[in-house]
């Protein structure tokens, strides 16, 4: 099937970062002494993942400006989002460059210490379509999240979208592997679609794996507060961006 390729989904106003949003995007914002995209691509680029498309808003050029044409081996198709529209806009912004293909979709808000080398490399040599692989981690507020529903025997049966009753402590992030029947089911869900609606065809199939972080870390970094955390563990060295 060839490489993973990766989407990183930077769009939206950055409402939750104003007023630092007016003037530049949300993942040049620092944390520490390097802007939260850093982190972002790290984890990308250290799965392998050599292409990528980045799909943001009217300051997509000063994300350009920063990462310049990227790492030596890597090609980066950048995308505008003219209008906040939710992630089926940015999804079909980023199909063109992506459908066939199997692929890293990432919310760039996150950032996490978990490798996916394996999963990647797993995905490249499956010959049959490997499903999606979706991160997950207990949290204190789950009906901010997409939540897993646990089974009888433990299992994930389904993923429901910030729900106000949580049947877990088990949330979703914002950070996935996704096969090359990624689009057909975006197709068969209703307009107006979360990215819970899609997962949850995967694992209603018995064709989504949970992996579970445990105590690795995982960050939201959509607000001023959830910035400062993870410059605090910058400081410590526990998050590391790939210079």
């Amino acid at each position: 099937m060839g490489s993973v390729k990766g989407v990183l989904v930077a769009g939206g106003s950055g409402s939750r970062l104003l007023p630092f949003t007016r003037f530049t995007h949300k993942t040049l914002l620092p944390i520490f002494d390097r802007p939260v995209i850093d982190y972002a691509l790290k984890t990308m680029r250290e799965s392998g993942i050599t292409e990528i498309t980045i799909i943001a808003n009217e300051h997509i050029g000063q994300i350009a400006k920063h990462l310049g044409g990227g790492e030596s081996d890597e090609k980066i198709h950048f995308v505008i989002e003219e209008q906040p529209r939710g992630v089926e806009n940015a999804l079909a912004l980023a199909r063109p460059y992506v459908e066939g293909s199997r692929m890293m979709l990432y919310f760039s808000d996150n950032i996490t210490t978990w490798d996916f080398s394996d999963d990647v490399r797993d995905f490249e040599n499956s010959e049959e379509p490997p499903g999606a692989i979706l991160l997950a981690r207990e949290v204190d507020d789950p009906s901010s999240f997409g939540v897993c529903v646990i089974g009888e025997g433990g299992e994930v049966v389904d993923v429901v979208e910030k729900p106000e009753e949580p049947p877990s402590d088990l949330a979703i992030g914002g950070i996935y592997l996704f096969d090359e029947t990624f689009f057909e089911r975006v197709d068969s869900v209703e307009e107006g679609f979360s990215i819970s609606d899609v997962t949850r065809k995967y694992v209603s199939e018995g064709k989504a794996a949970i992996r579970n972080i445990g105590n690795t870390t995982w960050i939201d970094c959509g607000t001023p507060l959830s910035l400062h955390e993870a410059s605090e563990l910058a400081i410590k060295g526990e998050i590391q961006p790939k210079f």
